[in-house]
Formats: structure tokens, sequence, C-alpha cells
């Protein structure tokens, strides 16, 4: 078993607020249909976006598994911390025993923003993740944001 921690951060020129609403607070409309070469839906099975709300993400063929559901754990708007565990699905029982991401935004230069991802997992075994493994499974959760800033700044 692998414990272990991958981060990557960004800078956007679109405002806290804007991205916290879009990729927080509006991201389960908006991923389906920004990428839906990737997503086919997200719905909410339980809760209204604060902690304890799941969500049950479901993909096309070009993801490795059919869907995943994960879990609310920290939804601050006012520091704007948003902290998720995959619960169900997804690289969990296959190759994690457990996933759990952080999404930190904070303002940056010209009114603009600091993007911070952090993901935190427990591997099954230990040759997973690789280093480029893990750099994936941030990587994805870092694409998905962009999509959302791609779609704010062409709105």
């Amino acid at each position: 078993m692998v414990a272990g921690v991958h981060t990557e951060e960004f800078t956007s020129t679109v405002s806290v607020e804007k991205l916290w609403k879009a990729g927080v607070d509006d991201a389960h409309n908006l991923l389906p249909t920004l990428l839906p070469h990737v997503i086919t839906s997200v719905e909410v099975i339980e809760g209204s976006g604060g902690p304890g709300t799941l969500k049950k993400f479901t993909f096309t063929d070009v993801v490795e598994y059919k869907s995943l559901t994960d879990r609310v754990d920290i939804y601050d708007p006012v520091n704007h911390l948003f902290k998720h565990s995959v619960v169900e699905g997804g690289l969990l029982g296959t190759k994690l025993k457990s996933l759990v991401f952080e999404i930190k935004v904070e303002a940056a230069g010209e009114g603009g923003c600091l993007v911070k991802v952090k993901a935190e997992y427990d591997s099954i075994d230990d040759g997973f993740p690789t280093a480029e493994e893990a750099a994936k499974i941030t990587g994805n959760m870092v694409g998905m944001i962009k999509a959302v800033e791609g779609y704010l700044l062409a709105n």
C-alpha cells in the first residue's frame, strides 16, 4: 500500500467568486455540457451541495471506469475551500482504498485567482500509482476546472 499526496496549481484571470460559483456550485450542471466526450451526467443523489452531499458522475468510454460517486466533506464558500471523497466507483476498490480531493481558490493579482488542487490517496498495491499516474489523477480534476475557466472566459 502507498499513501500519497499530489498537488497542482494554476493561475486564472477569472475572479475567485466566478470560478467558485461555476466550478463548485454549478459544476454538476456545467461539466456534462462542457466535457460531453468525458462526462455523460452528474446526478445529485443526496444533499444540496454542502457537507454530506453525494454526487454520481457517469463517464463515456474514454474513461477506464463507468462511474464514481463522491461525498462533499468540506464546503466553505467564505474561504473558497472544497473537499470531497470518492466513496464508490472510479479507481476505488480496484487500485485505490481511498481518494480525497481538495480544491482551494485564492485571490491573485489583477482580479484573477490561484487554484490549488490536492489529491490524497491510499493505494491497494505498492506499484500504484506511479508519479505519472498520480499526476494524471490530479490532472483530471485540474482539467475539469480549466474547462469551466475556459467557459467563463468565453462567456
